[in-house]
């Protein structure tokens, strides 16, 4: 497995996302558009870049200084027990709630009370699961 948030490892989550119908087509029918950054809580900045245009991941690589949309961010240790065993939605809300994940960009809470972005997020980590 390539080293979690490369430019290797992106690029693989980006094809897998774009695989994902539970992922890919029910944002495409929002026409969700954003620019996601993933990295680690300990770390300034982040390290995997993905821009999403009509659900779409249409760019994958490292985080270059691009706007961002949505940065989130765990420990290494909790991003990979979450690519093991994606969680379900009380998971990813307790982690939320006791920081184990961090939104440096992006506001989680509007995005969990709308279902038609919750569940594709929730399918997001089962998706990292694959690469």
């Amino acid at each position: 497995m390539a080293e979690l948030f490369s430019p290797t490892w992106m690029e693989r989550f980006a094809a897998a996302w774009n695989q994902e119908p539970d992922l890919a087509q029910a944002l495409a029918q929002i026409d969700f558009a954003s620019n996601i950054a993933y990295g680690f809580v300990e770390e300034e900045a982040p390290r995997g870049f993905l821009q999403i245009a009509r659900g779409q991941a249409v760019s994958a690589g490292p985080f270059q200084g691009q706007a961002l949309n949505w940065d989130i961010r765990a420990s290494v240790d909790q991003w990979m027990k979450w690519i093991s065993s994606p969680p379900g939605m009380t998971g990813l809300g307790m982690a939320f709630t006791t920081g184990k994940i961090k939104f440096k960009v992006g506001n989680y809470k509007s995005m969990l009370k709308d279902p038609r972005m919750a569940a594709p997020f929730i399918k997001s980590f089962a998706v990292m699961g694959r690469v």
